[in-house]
């Protein structure tokens, strides 16, 4: 596999959610396929709970690229086929966190995720 720039940054936050977050190993996807619309679509991170229900969604971009409104239109219409608690869009060098509010239709921005052993 060739480290590009946005590999590097999704190596770095699995990393961030085994070592500091304690989420398992074992309840992380990386590259998930779904389909939306007839196409087929990968999420660069997927975090299971430990009933295997998505989590976390993770899209990762390189470091050179601004995290915009685009990108979360993105994760959002990949949380609309996989219902994830937790939004997160990342380059390395921004996060955004987000909790879903479901009942409201709209995102709580948060300063970071809970640990696994939290959710």
């Amino acid at each position: 596999m060739i480290l590009t720039p946005e590999e590097w940054v999704r190596q770095h936050f699995i990393h961030y959610l085994i070592e500091e977050k304690k989420y398992p190993i074992s309840l992380i996807a990386v590259e998930k396929k779904l389909t939306i619309n007839k196409l087929t679509k990968r999420t660069d991170i997927l975090v299971f709970n430990n009933k295997g229900v998505p989590n976390i969604i993770v899209e990762c971009k390189a470091p050179s690229v601004k995290i915009t409104q685009e990108t979360f239109d993105q994760i959002a219409r990949y949380n609309l086929k996989l219902d994830a608690n937790y939004l997160i869009t990342t380059n390395g060098l921004e996060h955004f966190y987000c909790k879903m509010d479901t009942k409201n239709e709209q995102y709580i921005f948060l300063k970071n995720i809970p640990a696994y052993s939290d959710n």
